[in-house]
């Protein structure tokens, strides 16, 4: 890849397919808003599991260039600290507790590495569970892929300080043996008393068989990156959810086929079926209020309005249908 010096201040975008991405539309709208009129957005596209030369180059770029200021990190989350670790002045402990960061940031020359991801999808899932929501359903917790996310969600809702508010029980499951035991290792390193399995789905059915299992009111995530970053869902059509679960597809652009297997089943299982939109708000304003060192509210009115900005700036003529398929809001989360 090739890299110019930013000529503004600069917070880039570091996925996969980062120009379909709605922020190129929304962060613009936002940071004149925020009065960041003179920022800027840049994406930086790598392959699934690049090269760690390939990271090391664009963590560098970033670290040295005056005016480029952070990254937000998604996909590469793990593979990129993994890569660039030893380059950082400065790990925050979600970091190196789940061995992944979403946000590079910089402070008086320091090169800093944060986890944002406890604290997103946190907020998010405090915002459509309510309050004491396990502790009232008994539901358990199934999340499909064990990467950045799903070790970030674990440990919001598995530690022993929620007191009775945590799944009856965790599933974790993926197709990489590598992944399963890295999420156990940190797992072990959380207070918790809420039984955790590890499943490696060697059967198309693997996950329907592990749903069919869960009580009722569980909550069932879509993290595995398909319907997104590759077609497919990690559920088979003749999967059913339990009654009155939450199914959560972490993302909304792209062919979410897990979010359609849901909504099929939605009024005949009385499910809450939830989409990636405010998990992209969250995450998207965590990472810019530590890039520019600014306070971005996180509730209430202010973050109200961020996300009217965001599906105003976000929606096009093009996308209209997607953005009904999903709630009314604009396709385009990386």
């Amino acid at each position: 890849m090739r890299y110019t010096s930013a000529r503004r201040p600069t917070i880039y975008f570091i996925g996969v397919s980062t120009g379909k991405s709605s922020i190129m539309r929304v962060f613009p709208a936002w940071a004149k808003h925020l009065g960041l009129e003179d920022a800027a957005i840049v994406g930086m596209d790598f392959p699934l599991h690049a090269d760690a030369a390939l990271y090391r180059e664009a963590a560098a770029f970033i670290r040295d260039d005056p005016l480029s200021l952070g990254a937000l990190v998604t996909t590469h989350k793990i593979d990129f600290y993994r890569a660039c670790r030893d380059m950082f002045d400065e790990i925050d402990p979600h970091a190196r507790l789940m061995g992944e960061t979403s946000c590079l940031s910089k402070r008086d020359g320091r090169f800093i590495c944060k986890a944002k991801d406890p604290i997103s999808s946190g907020l998010t899932l405090d915002s459509f569970l309510g309050q004491d929501y396990f502790a009232r359903t008994g539901g358990a917790l199934f999340s499909m892929g064990a990467g950045g996310s799903t070790i970030a969600i674990t440990w919001h809702l598995m530690r022993r300080s929620r007191g009775k508010d945590v799944p009856s029980r965790i599933v974790v499951s993926d197709r990489s043996p590598e992944r399963l035991d890295e999420i156990a290792g940190i797992h072990r390193q959380i207070e918790c008393d809420v039984p955790v399995e590890y499943v490696l789905p060697e059967r198309p059915d693997a996950n329907d068989h592990v749903m069919s299992t869960l009580p009722p009111a569980s909550l069932v995530i879509n993290a595995t990156g398909l319907g997104k970053d590759a077609p497919g869902s990690p559920l088979t059509d003749a999967a059913r959810f339990p009654d009155r679960a939450i199914a959560w597809e972490l993302n909304y652009r792209g062919d979410l086929l897990f979010l359609d297997q849901a909504r099929r089943q939605q009024q005949a299982k009385a499910l809450q079926v939830e989409d990636g939109w405010t998990y992209f708000i969250h995450g998207w304003t965590q990472v810019i209020a530590e890039v520019f060192d600014i306070e971005i509210p996180t509730s209430g009115a202010g973050f109200d309005r961020l996300s009217e900005i965001a599906a105003a700036a976000g929606a096009t003529a093009s996308s209209a249908a997607a953005g009904n398929k999903a709630g009314g809001r604009p396709p385009g989360s990386d």
